[in-house]
């Protein structure tokens, strides 16, 4: 009877083995959304970072290390200062870097290729699954691509000078914006570069300073009232603002944050 028991209870521990799902860790919202969408029930996916944080400040709790060191996967882009501790820590080819940016859709779509590739490769039954859902949500990137792309055009936005926070310029530039000055970490800036950006904007006739808000949005305010122009705060990460809930709706509510300040008052 104790024999049968215990190779029952072998019997279970194996068969639960068998069937345990996958955990992917992603440093922040974007990654763990596009690996969701990816690869639907086929991984549980945890992220780390919350979006209202800038990832570079952001400092690991217990239970955070504990979460990385025993996942199966845990993505990362580059910026997050502790990802040096878990070198060694970490289950073997856990640690995967994605490097490159999410903040247009045509970035966002190299994101999922990497990650539709990488899920792939680590789980390749269901790499066909995997397929489908990347190509539907990169339609859905493209759809979006084209509809905010001809709201710029028909609003002007080639022909708007702006100031904007280097993290940010990117999106901006792709909706057509003319980005003629951009900053870096308000951090690392001073009272003399406030002075030198506010001279560069008005030389330009800037008519926004576009902000970052997980990099700090206190420098921008003083910049926009220097140079006499909008002040737009736009998000890197979904969650941080309301209605932002997906990277879909992110791109969408920061292009609105946009248009909405360059719109004619009827």
């Amino acid at each position: 009877m104790k024999q049968f028991a215990l190779t029952f209870a072998l019997l279970a521990m194996l068969s639960g083995a068998a069937l345990a799902v996958p955990q992917v860790v992603a440093t922040h919202a974007v990654l763990a959304e596009i690996v969701s969408i990816v690869a639907g029930d086929q991984v549980e996916v945890t992220t780390i970072i919350p979006s209202g944080f800038c990832p570079g400040h952001y400092d690991l709790s217990p239970s955070d290390y504990a979460t990385l060191i025993q996942a199966d996967l845990v993505l990362y882009s580059g910026f997050e200062p502790w990802v040096e501790q878990l070198a060694g820590r970490t289950k073997e080819r856990a640690l995967v870097l994605l490097a490159g940016s999410w903040n247009t859709p045509a970035d966002a779509r190299q994101q999922t290729v990497a990650i539709a590739d990488l899920l792939s490769e680590r789980i390749p039954d269901a790499a066909s699954a995997f397929a489908v859902h990347r190509d539907v949500y990169i339609e859905a990137l493209s759809q979006l691509a084209t509809s905010l792309q001809e709201r710029a055009f028909a609003l002007g936005a080639a022909e708007t000078s702006v100031v904007c926070m280097q993290w940010q310029a990117s999106f901006v530039s792709w909706l057509g914006f003319d980005v003629a000055v951009t900053y870096g970490l308000p951090e690392n800036l001073s009272l003399r570069d406030l002075v030198l950006l506010a001279d560069q904007g008005r030389a330009a006739n800037a008519m926004l300073v576009i902000d970052n808000l997980q990099s700090g949005i206190e420098f921008g305010g003083k910049l926009a009232r220097e140079v006499n122009a909008v002040h737009v705060v736009l998000s890197n990460f979904p969650g941080a603002l309301p209605n932002t809930a997906t990277l879909l709706d992110l791109l969408a509510r920061n292009a609105e944050a946009l248009f909405t300040a360059i719109q004619p008052i009827e």
